[in-house]
């Protein structure tokens, strides 16, 4: 338990280091598809919703929950869920709850606020700018102006949902220290996410540039 606040509190003083430290350095960051497009605008309306549903119901968040719930299910945890098919579909659901209910919190608070919170892929094509940018972008988001700032949406939705979700979780993990290892596992799973769009893209060139 004490272990898991002292991650997540390092967690939530990493991304004042990061952002603002690299703000000049990922100033040049352009569009998210393309590393050298002209300077970034104003996410729209219809964009954030896009966002929100490509982030709960997109092939790579449905592959998440599925690769989640087969874990939880071959480890049987929740034990309340049991190793069986109808104990997987309880722990995608779950899953797919906290999801839906933490983007939907990211984006409400980030239109607001005027944060973008799509990720934006490096300028630069050196593997450390590359990774740096992934750890970065995972603590900070894009304003309406451009500018890198902490994703203070995200800080919200990210425990909040986790820690919203103890009131329908079973009892073996719905604790405190439950819940902020989930918050841990929420940043670190972003992470993950931000180098799939980083590298993805690239690995799908070579795929078709080596096809016959």
């Amino acid at each position: 338990m004490r272990f898991t606040v002292l991650l997540f509190v390092a967690i939530l003083l990493l991304p004042t280091h990061l952002s603002f430290g690299q703000r000049d350095e990922l100033s040049l960051q352009k569009q998210p598809t393309d590393a050298l497009t002209a300077a970034p605008r104003p996410i729209t309306n219809g964009e954030r919703l896009r966002w929100f549903v490509k982030g709960t119901i997109g092939p790579q968040a449905l592959a998440g929950g599925v690769l989640s719930a087969g874990l939880g299910t071959a480890r049987n945890k929740p034990e309340e869920y049991g190793p069986h098919w109808e104990g997987f579909g309880k722990r995608y659901g779950m899953r797919l709850t906290g999801i839906s209910t933490g983007n939907a919190m990211e984006a409400a608070l980030g239109s607001l606020w005027k944060e973008d919170p799509r990720y934006f892929r490096a300028t630069q094509r050196l593997f450390r700018k590359r990774f740096s940018n992934i750890v970065a972008m995972t603590f900070a988001t894009r304003r309406a102006d451009g500018r890198l700032t902490p994703a203070y949406a995200r800080y919200i939705a990210v425990p909040g949902n986790n820690f919203l979700s103890n009131v329908w979780r079973p009892d073996s993990e719905a604790s405190i220290g439950d819940a902020g290892l989930r918050t841990l596992w929420g940043f670190l799973g972003r992470m993950g996410g931000n180098a799939f769009m980083e590298f993805w893209p690239d690995a799908k060139r070579l795929l078709h540039k080596n096809r016959p």
